[in-house]
């Protein structure tokens, strides 16, 4: 990407935040519709390659069936950034009524017992609506993570965004950011991860859907390694404005078995707590890149 196009794109998203949480709310949300009708009915490649991963998670829907989930999927992706552009100006005290999760009181506890908890979440629904629900809503800190992005001034507007939203936010450069996090837990802290995609050589190969996909180590290598409870959580959208979702039982670190085996056995089942909400919510799942590894190895 050229400095050209990097300002570009900075300028655009850049726009976003500044227009978009200006407007009524719901001119906010005819607009993500209308943009979102656009990019489905122009069918490129974003909108074909989520298809492509609904077919696997719906394997028996019709071409018919796949194109109604794929249109409310890309409503559902852009809800997101609309909402997302919106959440420093929305008044804290809504997160109580637009969130509602259920069995939160698992998370509660595992901060009660002072171990730290790492929360696993999958590209469902908004993931920074949730981030705001814990730290407007509940009132607690978090730490996450976010991948460097192009322009470098794109990234920072991110960081500033979220951290605007009460989170500390680690760049995701290996070493460094694990380090970190793994001193919030063993400080009692939250931790909150999205971790279902990781292409790195350091992912986790998992059974997902019925077939092989690569999903990251750091939920489980972080539990293991400080002993904070592993949290699977997944959201999803209602016909309201308001936001569902629940967290799943922890995941618990296996008696037997080396380190390798340990962290395989529990990011397999991170991915079983992400499959069972995507299937019941498919069109909520904002995943338009390949994910499983037959997929990447179609490139030429």
């Amino acid at each position: 990407m050229g400095k050209a196009q990097d300002k570009l794109v900075d300028g655009l998203y850049g726009l976003g935040w500044a227009g978009v949480k200006k407007l009524p709310e719901p001119a906010a949300v005819a607009l993500g519709r209308k943009i979102a009708d656009v990019a489905w009915k122009r069918r490129g490649k974003s909108v074909l390659r989520l298809e492509s991963n609904l077919a696997r998670v719906v394997p028996d829907a019709t071409p018919e069936r796949l194109r109604e989930l794929s249109h409310a999927g890309m409503r559902s992706y852009m809800r997101y950034w609309m909402e997302s552009f919106r959440l420093p100006a929305m008044d804290p005290a809504r997160f109580s009524e637009d969130v509602q999760l259920k069995d939160d009181h698992l998370l509660r506890e595992a901060l009660a017992s002072g171990r730290g908890v790492i929360a696993a979440l999958p590209h469902l629904a908004n993931w920074d609506l949730a981030g705001a629900w814990v730290t407007g809503h509940l009132g607690l800190p978090f730490t996450t993570v976010a991948e460097r992005l192009k322009p470098e001034s794109l990234y920072d507007r991110f960081v500033a965004y979220r951290e605007s939203l009460g989170m500390e936010v680690l760049p995701h450069n290996g070493g460094a950011s694990f380090g970190t996090l793994a001193r919030r837990l063993r400080s009692g802290g939250l931790v909150c991860l999205v971790a279902d995609r990781d292409l790195s050589a350091s992912g986790v190969e998992v059974d997902f859907f019925g077939s092989r996909a690569r999903m990251p180590a750091g939920p489980a290598l972080l539990a293991q390694q400080t002993g904070a409870v592993l949290l699977p959580a997944t959201l999803y959208y209602g016909d309201t404005p308001k936001m569902y979702g629940r967290f799943h039982p922890a995941v618990e670190v296996p008696e037997q078995g080396t380190r390798a085996e340990k962290t395989a056995a529990m990011t397999q089942a991170v991915a079983d707590a992400f499959a069972s909400g995507i299937a019941e919510h498919p069109q909520d799942w904002h995943m338009l890149q390949r994910l499983w590894l037959d997929d990447l190895e179609e490139r030429p």
